[in-house]
């Protein structure tokens, strides 16, 4: 069947598409359920996903990245998100929030010590900005960062972060400048190793969703950072932080599509096959309205996912239509996996079905990488005039084939 968006993917997106989902099918699907109610973290996922080239996926060539297009980014997001959103975090946080922030702000340097081992699956990458009394409100962080000499010392907590417990590289928002007025210009950015004395990190259970997936707190006891660590210049941590955000909500509304696809499907499956009253509930018309809404979801969805995938390797200012992508995927994902659950009643309400399931792991995606809330209001503001795209030193660069690829 011809994709509806086949005017925007190519034989290569295809192929990508293909690919994730055989690798999704074949290597997360008959793991995940037991996982999940183990509340546990598989590790042999990461060198596999490495294997498939999907941690550097949108990373050009010469920095050990598959060389591939940010669209391909959004369709691995969204083909392992349609089987577990564990899986698709990996990639918000490996690739879209750490990996992209050192290929947009780091020096060359930087790259070939970070990013040439994080794209091919060496080292593993997280992202720490929310601590426990900072999250939207990120200028309230208590994070610091004092500069004696050749290093900085950092000392704070970053809580709720994705593969704390696995991740060897840690981009680490402090403050260099407390006393910044406003506050936001007084952060700056770090890459922190594993390896650096003061670093512990743990884990969290007992989380209503994506219970596969490592969640954690990082503690930074007078931790020692070289100056050549620091990532962009002092003062430009906020914009570090927003731009890398940018590419955490392209990933995150890419994953809500396949959500969305994978409660219909599901829904589909069982309509047909349950029968009330003589007939299968496909033919009810309450039934019919669910799974038509989450077929509206599924195509809005798609357009304004890969509008912001198209318009990212275009190399265009993305940040107004990438929060209205991630808000509407994540509430319609949420939405959709409510309407699967009561299609399939109480059914729905066990894990013996996949949608308990999707509708536990949908409700993160509504908070996290900017609240549903915080979306509303940026949409609000952009139409007001009353919010501008920031100026940045630099942009995440546009998508060039032969340069990603090393091709002529």
């Amino acid at each position: 069947m011809t994709s509806p968006l086949a005017f925007l993917f190519n034989e290569e997106h295809e192929m990508v598409r293909r690919l994730a989902r055989d690798f999704a099918a074949k290597e997360i699907a008959p793991k995940i359920k037991e996982l999940d109610r183990q509340q546990r973290f598989d590790p042999e996922l990461l060198p596999k996903m490495a294997a498939q080239g999907f941690l550097g996926i949108c990373i050009p060539a010469r920095y050990g990245g598959a060389g591939m297009d940010y669209i391909s980014l959004g369709i691995v997001s969204e083909e392992l998100e349609y089987v577990d959103t564990s899986a698709r975090v990996v990639m918000s946080v490996h690739v879209g929030l750490n990996s992209l922030g050192v290929f947009q702000w780091g020096t060359e340097e930087q790259k070939q010590r970070f990013l040439v081992p994080q794209a091919q699956g060496e080292r593993i990458a997280c992202f720490c900005l929310t601590e426990p009394n900072a999250g939207s409100d990120v200028q309230a962080m208590r994070a610091t960062a004092r500069r004696e000499g050749d290093v900085y010392v950092l000392n704070g907590e970053k809580v709720w972060i994705s593969l704390a417990d696995v991740a060897d590289h840690f981009l680490v928002f402090a403050k260099t400048d407390p006393q910044a007025d406003p506050p936001y210009r007084g952060i700056s950015a770090f890459m922190v190793t594993r390896d650096m004395a003061g670093v512990t990190t743990g884990s969290y259970h007992g989380k209503l969703g994506v219970r596969a997936g490592n969640t954690g707190w990082v503690k930074l006891d007078n931790v020692e950072v070289p100056v050549e660590n620091r990532i962009g210049q002092e003062g430009e941590g906020f914009k570090i932080a927003m731009s890398c955000l940018d590419n955490g909500r392209y990933t995150v509304a890419a994953g809500a599509l396949g959500l969305i696809r994978a409660c219909l499907d599901a829904s589909i499956r069982y309509a047909q096959e349950r029968e009330t009253f003589g007939v299968p509930i496909a033919r009810h018309q309450l039934v019919k309205r669910m799974i038509s809404l989450m077929v509206q979801r599924r195509d809005i969805g798609q357009l304004l996912v890969y509008k912001v995938g198209w318009m990212k390797n275009m190399g265009l200012p993305h940040s107004r239509e990438v929060a209205l992508a991630k808000w509407f995927c994540t509430d319609a994902s949420f939405d959709s996996a409510s309407d699967a659950i009561q299609i399939h009643g109480a059914y729905g309400y066990s894990d013996e079905y996949d949608v308990e399931r999707y509708l536990r792991n949908s409700k993160g995606a509504v908070i996290y990488e900017g609240t549903r809330e915080i979306q509303q209001l940026m949409q609000a503001e952009y139409e007001l005039g009353l919010r501008k795209r920031p100026r940045l030193r630099c942009e995440l660069p546009a998508y060039d084939p032969a340069e990603w690829t090393g091709e002529t």
